[in-house]
């Protein structure tokens, strides 16, 4: 059985984040595979796995902030705010202009409360949202706080469309947002507020956290590794969580108390959150160090 810890994968266009999961099952043999956050079957990018113990480590990741690339098309508006989606709308963006595009993002930039796309994942009366609109259903979600650090256009192009007769414009975005951002929804309100409409005809997850795609393998190469009895490229549960958090350093008499419930003292100025690892790199417990007494919010099993 694979160790446990990390596998980063640059999950391919095509696949949903359940397919690429029971993929890895395979691979590593074992059961215990979970990801930290779910991609789009149109999306490719970075998907984070958590192996065996590792998936008690994907909570704390799920809330990391993320960086995509995209492409949005103005002027053509689809029933999922994407390209997969059936088209409902047509408009011609040819007379935009670059200022009018510039002030459109700069007024999606920051906090914002964003309304998802309805063929989303989040649940409505326990049934995904997306399951009642394919199903004929009416959805209108509520907006949520998000936060865009950053949306650049680095790409502009108008697109000819044969079927309409109209010219679209296609922009080539990077956007870093925080956990909950639908960047379908930023294409559907970009296009809304020129008032010709949008949607998204390409996504690219580059990074979750510190995890970017740099790290990332694509399935094919997983699987080759496999044939050939090369282990999985998986980072130990000790050095992904130093990577991305806080880290607390514990004694042996430290890391044993924590597996029996007892609770560290209190340290000054400490973060919020903060990751437990022995000298020898060992993950013990991943702690909430917000209130006067540091609590294990999980704790790893030696």
């Amino acid at each position: 059985m694979t160790a446990d810890g990390l596998l980063i994968v640059d999950k391919p266009a095509g696949w949903t984040s359940h397919d690429v999961v029971a993929r890895t099952r395979r691979l590593a043999r074992t059961r215990r595979v979970g990801h930290a956050g779910t991609l789009d079957p149109m999306a490719t990018g970075v998907l984070v796995l958590g192996l065996n113990k590792a998936t008690k480590l994907l909570t704390f990741l799920v809330g990391c902030d993320k960086t995509y690339t995209a492409t949005i098309r103005l002027g053509q508006t689809t029933v999922t705010d994407d390209a997969e989606g059936e088209v409902t709308g047509s408009h011609d963006a040819a007379s935009l202009t670059d200022d009018a595009i510039s002030a459109a993002v700069r007024d999606l930039t920051g906090d914002l409360q964003q309304v998802p796309s309805s063929v989303s994942a989040i649940k409505v009366d326990g049934v995904r949202s997306y399951a009642k609109v394919r199903g004929g259903d009416e959805v209108k979600l509520a907006a949520r706080p998000v936060h865009v650090e950053r949306f650049e256009v680095v790409g502009d192009r108008a697109v000819r469309d044969d079927v309409s007769g109209h010219t679209f414009r296609d922009l080539d975005v990077e956007v870093d947002v925080s956990s909950g951002t639908y960047v379908r929804a930023l294409a559907r309100d970009l296009g809304a507020a020129l008032g010709v409409g949008g949607h998204l005809t390409a996504l690219r997850r580059t990074r979750v956290g510190r995890f970017d795609v740099d790290a990332a393998q694509p399935l094919a190469e997983l699987e080759e590794q496999v044939e050939q009895e090369q282990p999985l490229p998986v980072i130990p549960m000790g050095q992904a969580a130093a990577e991305q958090f806080p880290v607390r350093t514990v004694t042996r008499d430290e890391a044993r108390d924590l597996r029996h419930g007892k609770r560290l003292s209190s340290r000054p100025e400490a973060p919020e959150l903060s990751a437990a690892i022995t000298p020898a790199g060992e993950l013990v417990a991943m702690l909430d160090e917000s209130g006067e007494v540091p609590r294990s919010r999980v704790v790893f099993p030696a």
